[in-house]
């Protein structure tokens, strides 16, 4: 039996999942990133993507934007600014953070604003 990794995935709004899993993959700012038990410690910013979670032969996706994860001895945590499980992400919400990504858009002040916002919108629209 493989080793198990504590895995939380916490919100503003709730605390989605913590629980023993056999990997997670996350949208690291850098990259994709596949955290197992014993992964070296990291500490990296999220970008808008979907999060896997693999615990017994089931796998559970979900819909995260903004926030950081940490990886260290106890396991991986994940603090996002927003969650919601993929199979949650109903047409009505998808569209209202769409339209939310595309005001944010228009508005930005900056590059960093205007990157992130398309990031939103390219992750939402790639679903």
């Amino acid at each position: 039996m493989s080793q198990k990794l504590q895995f939380d995935l916490v919100s503003p709004e709730s605390l989605l999942v913590s629980q023993a899993v056999d990997s997670v993959f996350v949208p690291g700012s850098e990259g994709d990133m596949g955290v197992y038990a014993q992964h070296a410690p990291v500490i990296s910013a999220l970008r808008p993507g979907v999060l896997t979670v693999n615990a017994d032969g089931t796998e559970n996706r979900y819909y995260v934007r903004g926030g950081f994860l940490d990886v260290n001895n106890e396991g991986l945590t994940v603090l996002a600014e927003h969650a919601i499980a993929l199979s949650d992400f109903s047409a009505e919400l998808r569209e209202a953070e769409l339209a939310e990504a595309r005001t944010a858009l228009a508005n930005a002040a900056h590059d960093q604003a205007r990157l992130q916002a398309q990031q939103v919108i390219d992750t939402i629209e790639a679903l």
